[in-house]
């Protein structure tokens, strides 16, 4: 197997980023959310089997994603030089970035980008697949271990919700020669010491899907198109083109990087130097959630802005948690639930470390009526 580049396969620069994807792009793997829903919760397939119809947005909810781009873009540009540097004191100017596809690879880009920027370095970069209860891609794992010293790698993703995929990740790489750490811009669910922030805020990466990540599906594992030497699929939607705001997401970014260097440069030592032990309070708190509302499946509970916007974008929801004090960085989650009939019911911030959590419809179960 080969990697993949674009312009042949996403939209991103083939400079940015190395795909370790099968192409299934002429595969019709799309269903309904309701008909996905009821497979995977009566255990009749895997949800990594299917793609979810992608969500195409209105005119209102473009004009929520180019707002939030534009309030958030100096603290992202800061959260990337943070956990940019802290990946580079964890494995020095050889590091090989390699990002969680999809979440994961603008975060990739961006931390890419930054090593650029600030210290002249030309990181590699590839996105590889980590499918939950399913672990990552063994064949991307060699393809990376015959070209790089594994002990070199530094695995990137978006953010975290309650911790599933940094447990997965761990699990995965037992005995691989691959370092279990994970790297993420946002770490609300306090499970990982590498990150930018452990504030649950808005990464407008996660308003959108294929049209803010490079035009490429969610990745699919499905015994009927991936062979045992073949890496994990993914289809480009090259036909979303004229939605696409993947570069413009990245650039915005990046455009503030002269803007918050000093202080990064300023702050990285104290934060080097700080506690960053994880506390997992997040699964704690998803724990909690369930319990209270008879949910015995904790993979229905998705916690923290990026995972309740996928819940809404992807899935059946059944009801938004809201903190009430979460202000204007719900303003789109609250657009999507009102879209789709999602009750929003705001809770208190004093038992309650996310900004939101999105509970996922239970009605689709073994025995459910339809």
């Amino acid at each position: 197997m080969r990697p993949l580049y674009g312009p042949d396969f996403g939209s991103y620069r083939a400079d940015d980023v190395a795909w370790l994807l099968k192409d299934l792009s002429g595969v019709r793997l799309e269903a309904p959310a309701e008909e996905r829903e009821a497979a995977v919760q009566t255990g009749r397939a895997h949800y990594a089997e299917s793609l979810p119809i992608e969500y195409q947005p209105g005119p209102e909810y473009r004009r929520l994603f180019q707002e939030a781009l534009e309030a958030s873009a100096e603290r992202l540009a800061y959260a990337t030089g943070l956990v940019t540097e802290q990946i580079l004191a964890e494995r020095g100017p050889g590091a090989v970035v390699v990002s969680l596809a999809r979440a994961g690879t603008p975060v990739g880009i961006l931390v890419r980008r930054w090593a650029g920027f600030a210290h002249g370095l030309d990181l590699p970069h590839y996105a590889v697949s980590i499918v939950r209860d399913r672990g990552i891609d063994t064949v991307a794992l060699e393809y990376l271990a015959a070209r790089h010293d594994p002990s070199a790698v530094m695995f990137v993703d978006g953010w975290t919700g309650k911790g599933a995929i940094t447990r997965e990740l761990t699990a995965a790489l037992a005995g691989t020669g691959f370092p279990a750490d994970l790297a993420v811009l946002a770490d609300p669910g306090r499970c990982t010491p590498l990150h930018g922030t452990r504030d649950d805020f808005l990464i407008p990466s996660a308003c959108l899907n294929s049209t803010v990540s490079g035009l490429v599906s969610r990745t699919v594992l499905n015994a009927g198109l991936i062979g045992p030497g073949d890496f994990h699929g993914a289809k480009f939607y090259a036909e979303l083109a004229d939605d696409d705001v993947s570069g413009l997401f990245l650039d915005a970014v990046c455009a503030r990087f002269a803007d918050v260097a000093e202080r990064v440069a300023k702050d990285v030592p104290d934060l080097l130097a700080s506690d960053r032990t994880p506390d997992w309070s997040g699964w704690e708190a998803v724990r909690s959630v369930a319990e209270e509302h008879g949910i015995d499946d904790l993979n229905m509970v998705k916690p923290g802005i990026g995972e309740t916007t996928r819940v809404l974008l992807r899935r059946v929801p059944w009801k938004v948690l809201a903190r009430a004090d979460a202000g204007p960085e719900l303003t789109h989650i609250k657009h999507l639930a009102n879209e789709r009939g999602v009750p929003v019911v705001d809770v208190d911030p004093d038992r309650f470390p996310y900004a939101c959590m999105g509970l996922i419809h239970p009605g689709f179960g073994k025995g459910a009526v339809q």
